[in-house]
């Protein structure tokens, strides 16, 4: 409003308001690692390079008994809300969403995340990396988007929403739509250094746009999850280090961790469990295997490091640094979904396929590489978890403890040092918040916000003697309860599905009726190593029933120990794939969740213009030589190419396909493909075992017409384009093979 006047000379400007964060407010940047063990950092006491991490903790503070929930999407969208993780929809991951209220994968409006609040106080808000918040059926172009990282906040996004993606090959999304990686991989493209690269880019062109605007940005790379992959030049520094194998690496660690006081003196080291098995006890090509395994892990560890320390070296360079919160931590601890061998495909226990110690050998050369999509052992899980026990997915400490660093020279005073307060993950929001003097609003677009569940650390960032932030808090993931309070932990001995070697070989109950609560003294025993149950039977009842209270009013009931006995309640897409579903070429790759899915049989057919010179290239391709299934001409002949985890199935014609339009295709039904054209068989293929219920390849998307990224067979080098016409393709699930040739019949008889 102005005063009266018919000029502007003759008016009084009023400003509009302007949102300003409050003065002295600093930059801040999580940094979120993925299935990185206690042990794995420098400075918490691994002997892999890692400069970028440990500068930043020789900078400023380590915390040890810091907790997260043991999986991923759960840890991020506790980060990210400054709630537990069942009180916000996230009980498990955002794939698998849930009609129970926590587990919808869904973050409610009541829940507004930690972006959007510094969105709205002034802050740019930027992301770069791994999402997994957005629930199953909504990762298609089609959205919707309000779970995607600009819906939830943020001004920028770069990544990819899956859990994992291929580092050589992702699926990248920028903002709101998918987009192709940069460069190839055979052209020296890696994800990691694609992430640096543009998070770098995004805040010096904000600084550069707004000099001194406070930014938030939340970098969460795909490292160190699986697939392992890295070149080669950063495994051979470490060709030989890890022959002495994973209980001397885990001894040695333990002693540099008390050494430099990140573990307590006094403390015990876990024993190994009775399912993994002594270096000493392993062949001679096991120990070769599982060494190289972590060989590669390690070069993927150091090489992560080195882009963390990019964006470091950027910031400082900035000058922006010294006014910035750095915090550091893992998603959960270390993986071992690998199990006891390792695995080159990490997507083969979908297809129930078993390891060997001799097909690992012979991609040992490869290991991390372009043809392989690795997982290294649990043996060496459970050593990157030194001193604790088991690894992610379980609520005993390998799962739910893991490396926290807080780096701020303008405000973090003694350097260097170990904060032993107990803390969790839900107070990382609460802690930028206080940091930059925002306030979590009561009410955001009309809706009433749920109570945080997290309190600051900020007190702890100059006194060591600070009060912890809190002294209960439960944990449950598939099945795996514990509650802590004060020096008392309770921890159950259940056991959950979804890896093979686990549910064969771990001990423990398979029944919540039969489950054993342990009981350790956390102030005395570090690393849960001394079961005190059997002493104070009393403490233990009274910790059964204060988990069931947190489990009451934090939405964690009914549990689930695997992914099969969630199916019965999983949240149906709301525009599914139609039974007849037709695509045609000229756009993007159609995201996965659009397309059927094709175990339970199928019928694929592409109408199709083959040309006077011959058929050749790809009608529809979908993954890759790690998962996937293509439908292309190679020399003439139609072929259908499914890899079942790596396993290539293959059917070709005998015969070139003749020029002119047809309809070709393929269809699925047991354990038999059939290959045909217009509507007569021209291939079959019997083979042992099923399809795997899921291809797990990384979001690659349908490619029609042409394929992207590695190929499933090596017949076709992409994009190996179509060299006729493409009108349609059409997939219908479920469907049986068409009836066989009548002259193969014939011969047959």
């Amino acid at each position: 409003m102005s005063t009266s006047g018919l000029t502007v000379a003759d008016a009084v400007p009023v400003l509009p308001p302007e949102r300003r964060p409050p003065s002295g407010a600093p930059n801040v940047v999580v940094i979120v690692l993925d299935d990185t063990g206690f042990a794995q950092l420098g400075s918490f006491g691994s002997d892999v390079a890692t400069p970028a991490f440990d500068r930043l903790a020789t900078g400023g503070l380590r915390y040890n008994r810091f907790h997260v929930t043991a999986l991923c999407s759960p840890t991020r969208a506790s980060l990210l809300t400054g709630r537990n993780h069942h009180a916000v929809g996230m009980g498990f991951l955002a794939d698998i969403p849930l009609a129970f209220p926590g587990y919808t994968g869904r973050i409610p409006p009541s829940a507004v995340p930690l972006p959007r609040i510094l969105r709205d106080a002034g802050y740019n808000t930027l992301a770069v990396g791994k999402w997994h918040l957005v629930p199953r059926w909504e990762r298609s172009a089609a959205g919707p988007f309000e779970r995607w990282p600009l819906g939830m906040g943020f001004e920028r996004y770069y990544g990819f929403l899956q859990g994992d993606t291929n580092h050589w090959t992702p699926n990248l999304v920028r903002d709101n739509h998918y987009v192709e990686p940069p460069r190839r991989p055979e052209d020296g493209y890696h994800l990691t250094e694609d992430l640096a690269d543009t998070a770098i880019r995004y805040v010096l062109d904000q600084q550069q746009a707004a000099p001194g605007k406070p930014f938030f940005l939340y970098f969460a790379l795909g490292a160190m999850h699986a697939p392992h992959h890295v070149a080669p030049e950063w495994v051979a520094p470490y060709e030989g280090r890890f022959d002495a194998g994973w209980d001397r690496w885990r001894e040695e660690a333990f002693g540099r961790q008390l050494a430099s006081g990140v573990v307590p003196a006094g403390t015990g080291l876990s024993g190994r469990p009775p399912w993994v098995a002594a270096w000493a006890a392993l062949s001679d090509d096991e120990r070769r295997m599982q060494a190289r395994m972590q060989e590669v892990f390690a070069g993927f560890l150091t090489h992560t490091d080195a882009q963390i320390g990019r964006l470091v070296d950027a910031l400082a360079a900035m000058g922006v640094l010294d006014d910035t919160l750095v915090i550091v931590f893992s998603d959960n601890g270390a993986s071992a979904e690998g199990g006891r061998f390792g695995t080159a495909n990490e997507h083969r226990f979908t297809a129930a396929i078993t390891e060997t110690v001799a097909d690992n050998l012979a991609l040992a050369a490869e290991w991390g590489g372009f043809r392989t999509y690795p997982h290294y052992s649990w043996g060496w899980a459970w050593a990157g978890n030194t001193p604790l026990r088991l690894w992610k997915r379980y609520t005993w400490l390998g799962g739910t403890r893991t490396p926290l660093i807080v780096h701020w020279p303008a405000r973090v005073g003694g350097r260097g040092e170990v904060r032993n307060q107990f803390c969790h993950v839900v107070d990382l929001m609460p802690t930028v918040l206080e940091a930059c003097g925002i306030e979590a609003p009561a009410v955001v677009d009309g809706v009433t916000q749920q109570a945080v569940s997290g309190a600051s650390l900020i007190a702890t960032f100059d006194d060591a003697g600070a009060q912890s932030p809190r002294e209960t808090q439960y944990f449950e993931m598939l099945g795996s309860r514990s509650v802590v309070s004060g020096r008392w932990k309770a921890v159950t001995d259940h056991v959950s599905t979804g890896v093979v070697d686990e549910e064969q070989l771990m001990e423990g109950s398979r029944d919540f009726a039969t489950d054993h609560w342990a009981l350790f003294d956390l102030d005395a025993d570090f690393s849960e190593s001394d079961d005190l149950a059997g002493s104070h039977p009393d403490v233990v009842r009274r910790l059964e029933e204060l988990w069931i209270d947190e489990a009451r009013r934090n939405q964690v009931l009914p549990m689930s120990d695997g992914l099969i006995g969630r199916l019965s309640a999983i949240v149906p897409p709301a525009w599914p794939p139609r039974p007849r579903s037709v695509f045609v070429p000229g756009g993007s790759p159609v995201a996965d969740e659009a397309v059927p899915v094709l175990w339970g049989g199928f019928k694929i057919t592409a109408d199709a213009t083959v040309p006077e010179e011959g058929a050749s290239g790809v009608l529809a391709a979908l993954g890759d030589w790690n998962g996937g299934w293509a439908l292309y001409a190679a020399g003439g002949r139609l072929v259908f190419a499914f890899s079942r985890g790596g396993d290539l199935l293959r059917v070709a014609s005998t015969d070139a396909l003749s020029p002119g339009r047809h309809r070709l295709g393929a269809s699925g039904a047991g354990s038999r493909f059939t290959l045909w054209c217009d509507d007569v068989s021209i291939g079959e293929l019997q083979f042992e075992g099923g399809l795997p219920f899921a291809l797990q390849h990384g979001g690659t998307g349908l490619c029609l017409g042409y394929d992207r990224g590695f190929p499933v067979s090596d017949e076709y080098t992409p994009p190996a384009r179509w060299t006729g016409v493409l009108h349609e393709v059409v997939i219908e699930p479920g469907l049986p093979a068409p009836p066989p040739d009548v002259r193969a019949a014939l011969h047959a008889d």
